[in-house]
């Protein structure tokens, strides 16, 4: 843990079942703390993980290997063989992406597994993009390799080909995200940060590995072999000489250098342990182990009595993995290939820490050092056996951390010099987490993983902690993910309200991208990213609260209400005394500004900002005036949640008025007016999403005592429904982007299922010979509960389906005529919350003359 140059931090993220666990388990065991017969275990996953089949938590483990005894390669600039390797698994499932934002922040590179079979899905690239935007340096393992050869018995030509494709389809994604200042981060096999594997039977290589194998034989140099092993190079064996054409001079036909020298042995080893399954024949039974026997002799592999007695799967399990150990490939591409914290916080500093760049902070932080000013991340928290208490989980970015430290806090929403957000407590134990379990440590310095005791007791998620008043924290963690689905949660007994609150608390410690909020009538609202989700989070929350029995609602789907154009005229609302008139209009905000402030460019957090002001004017075309004339933003954080992880605000009110006097001294009201408003559309009572208010004239009494906030308020509130409604009121639903892998025999039934369920067909891609298709589709939230078992149903169970949230669409429809898909889900909505079953008018809310 000192040797900071001999650190590598490294999260494995992978889209889900491509088999991120598994491969971990053979790092696990090449580190001496399980056997090597156990690989496939998942020895980072849970009881209830291994239960339901998929990773839920990420979890961390920390190996120390010397290279040394492994026969492997030390980088230049190493401290001595000896390194230590931090690796936190992370979920693949999209419902659990925050907890790959956690795992990034705290590590400095990525393993990215992709299934070579299926390729690379939707979830790879959603957490490859989030690993590019933290500056975490990728590399790639192809994996399931086997299955090319056993599954779809491809030609080695083939094969390369698939692997080539998958190769270029992840550096696409790279190019696209990658900050291009930092150099070119893209994968490639001939420069070694590419491993080919099949981590359920422990087996891996990369290119540069058999060129260090045949280096000797060829006597050709390993940097100039392992440039020939991929690509378009075929060696001629006439000439004795690599050339980039299919024949040889005298016309006959030449392998590609990977196929040959490569994929071939493999294959001979393939058809020798899995033909002695297959053979019913004695004698041919014989051959195989014969040819078996001549290839283990040429690659000086032994087997035991035991293992000679192993046929099929379990024969080739053990050949390859005594051949192609796992670990060695994983290991050697991790350590020459992946930076240690003090290479990576020279690049990362900039984008991680809020404060100056130059004081002594950020200067520790980007030299890693360990006797610099305390600075720790804490990503997220980890539960104790008995439930009671939480490990934070982290990384020291700078200084050194040791038990009985007295420290301050810093929550993730904390303003730089304001009070609320900052705690002071002390560090009661410093650990590092082993998997299930957290060992004792005396300190953890600069570049390392820890998880400490004591935070807990003063905040719930992620914070940064320091000892210096004067330091900064570092940005707030920012998630791929949005809460579209929620419940609401009452104990069945009434008594026990404050355990249920303790038990609230709790899960929002555990889960960090639930929402948790109290609504109007006193439930509790639990919002989640998806059914899967919700169903874990209870769970959990029955465990926090043992005994009490819960009553839940059905999962219920958030919305959102909008408006589709601007208003034709003027909406007029009178203040009850009929002294006070407000003059308000409605329009679309515009769709490239709600990009913009969904990607985090733009931020409605200070209404005066100058930049703020020039930004609206300068890329979004507003009227200089009205950017500088901004009154507020909402709709604003629910009671009980957290406005670091809540939504961004997305509505606006401007003053656009001109010469009217007064008109400043009610802006309070207007704004307290419009956070109830914007929070609570006129439709539905759903929040509002997109829309700029502009009051555009007014008539006001002189005298303050007509004025004031009980006059004005219901005013503002009536004149901004009215606003909404003169703007084509419409209602916005949350949409997912569907990735289908099915066979070409169950596409009618995909499409069947998707028409029942308002879905929207996006793209169709075969592969495989056809034999294999991927559907990618647009599909309502609202329409997507027990979507996956009705699609089983139709395709007998081969379409495997994947969803994450993609952006917000309007529904369908005038809500105002009854019968359209829009005035159902208005109607069903205000039938579930007790409102009037009858949709507001124009007529209701806008006064005349």
């Amino acid at each position: 843990m000192q040797l900071r140059n001999n650190i590598r931090n490294i999260s494995v993220i992978a889209h889900v079942d491509h088999g991120k666990s598994t491969l971990v388990d053979s790092l696990v065991a090449a580190a001496g703390l399980m056997s090597v017969e156990d690989i496939s275990r998942r020895v980072m996953s849970s009881d209830f993980e291994l239960e339901k089949g998929v990773t839920i938590k990420s979890s961390g483990i920390s190996l120390g290997f010397d290279m040394k005894e492994k026969n492997l390669a030390v980088p230049d600039g190493s401290e001595g063989a000896k390194f230590l390797i931090n690796i936190i698994d992370s979920p693949g499932h999209v419902d659990f992406s925050a907890e790959v934002t956690a795992a990034l922040r705290v590590t400095d590179g990525a393993l990215v597994l992709v299934d070579c079979v299926e390729g690379p899905l939707v979830q790879t690239e959603t957490v490859l993009k989030q690993a590019l935007q933290e500056r975490i340096r990728p590399v790639l393992v192809l994996n399931k390799l086997d299955r090319c050869f056993v599954d779809l018995q491809l030609t080695p030509e083939n094969m390369f080909r698939r692997l080539q494709e998958v190769v270029e389809r992840v550096n696409m994604t790279i190019d696209t995200f990658q900050d291009p200042s930092l150099g070119d981060w893209k994968v490639y096999p001939e420069k070694g940060n590419v491993c080919f594997a099949t981590g359920v039977q422990g087996w891996a290589f990369s290119v540069r590995q058999f060129a260090r194998m045949y280096a000797q034989k060829l006597k050709l140099s390993e940097d100039h072999l392992t440039e020939k092993l991929w690509g378009d190079w075929f060696f001629d064996p006439e000439t004795k000489s690599w050339i980039s054409s299919y024949t040889s001079k005298s016309g006959r036909p030449l392998q590609r250098g990977f196929c040959q020298f490569i994929l071939e042995p493999m294959k001979q080893i393939f058809d020798a342990c899995l033909g002695s399954a297959s053979s019913s024949n004695s004698n041919a039974d014989s051959a195989m182990s014969s040819a078996l026997d001549k290839i283990l002799e040429k690659l000086n592999i032994k087997l035991s009595a035991e293992e000679r007695e192993l046929r099929g799967k379990h024969l080739l399990k053990v050949v390859m993995r005594s051949w192609l150990p796992a670990a060695d490939s994983l290991l050697e591409m991790v350590v020459t290939y992946l930076p240690s914290p003090v290479a990576a916080m020279k690049y990362r500093t900039e984008v991680l820490y809020q404060g100056p760049l130059d004081d002594k902070t950020a200067e520790s932080m980007r030299n890693c050092d360990p006797s610099g000013p305390l600075l720790v991340f804490v990503s997220k928290h980890i539960p104790t056996k008995d439930m009671s208490r939480f490990y934070s989980f982290g990384r020291v970015f700078s200084g050194t951390v040791t038990p009985g430290q007295k420290v301050f806090v810093m929550a993730a929403d904390y303003v730089k010099g304001e009070k609320e957000g900052l705690h002071r407590t002390s560090v009661q134990r410093t650990l590092v987490m082993m998997a299930d379990k957290a060992e004792s440590v005396e300190m953890v310095p600069a570049g390392n993983t820890v998880a400490l005791v004591g935070i807990d007791s003063v905040v719930s998620k992620a914070a940064s902690i320091t000892q210096a008043p004067e330091s900064w924290p570092l940005v707030a963690m920012k998630y791929s993910v949005s809460p579209v689905v929620r419940c609401a949660i009452t104990p069945k007994n009434a008594a026990d309200i404050a355990k249920l609150v303790e038990g609230l608390r709790k899960l929002s410690t555990f889960e960090s991208f639930v929402r948790i909020s109290v609504s109007s009538t006193g439930e509790h609202i639990l919002e989640c990213a998806g059914e899967f989700h919700l169903e874990i989070c209870l769970k959990y929350l029955r465990d926090f609260v043992k005994g009490m029995e819960l009553v839940v609602s059905e999962p219920v789907v958030p919305f959102q209400e909008t408006v589709l154009e601007a208003s034709a005229q003027p909406c007029l609302a009178k203040s009850a005394n009929k002294h006070n008139r407000l003059y308000c209009c409605a329009e679309p905000l515009g769709e490239s500004l709600l990009v913009d402030i969904d990607a985090g460019r733009v931020s409605f957090s200070n209404a005066e900002s100058k930049n703020l002001a020039k930004l609206l004017t300068e890329k979004h075309g507003w009227d200089p005036a009205e950017s500088r004339k901004i009154w507020c933003f909402g709709p604003p954080a629910r009671s009980g949640s957290s406005a670091a992880s809540g939504p961004q605000p997305t509505c606006v009110v401007v003053d656009a008025t001109k010469g009217i006097q007064d008109m400043i001294k009610i802006k309070d009201s207007v704004v307290a007016a419009f956070n109830w408003t914007s929070a609570e559309g006129v439709l539905a009572e759903e929040p509002m999403r997109g829309i700029k208010f502009k009051f555009v004239d007014a008539v006001l009494h002189s005298d303050s005592v007509h004025r004031g906030g009980g006059q004005i308020i219901p005013a503002a509130r009536r004149v901004f429904y009215g606003a909404q409604l003169s703007a084509r009121a419409a209602l916005m639903e949350p949409i997912y982007l569907l990735e289908i892998t099915c066979s070409a025999d169950s596409l009618g039934g995909v499409h069947s299922v998707l028409a029942h369920r308002r879905g929207q067909l996006v793209e169709e891609m075969p592969s495989d010979r056809d034999v294999v298709w991927k559907v990618k589709a647009y599909l309502p939230v609202l329409e997507s509960f027990g979507f996956v078992s009705e699609l089983r149903a139709a395709t007998s169970g081969r379409a495997f389906p994947q969803c994450v949230f993609d952006h917000w669409a309007v529904v369908d429809g005038d809500p105002s005529v009854t019968g359209s898909i829009a005035n159902k889900i208005v109607l069903q909505i205000r039938e579930r919350k007790g409102l009037k079953p009858v949709i507001p008018v124009l007529e209701d809310y806008a006064d005349k003359l």
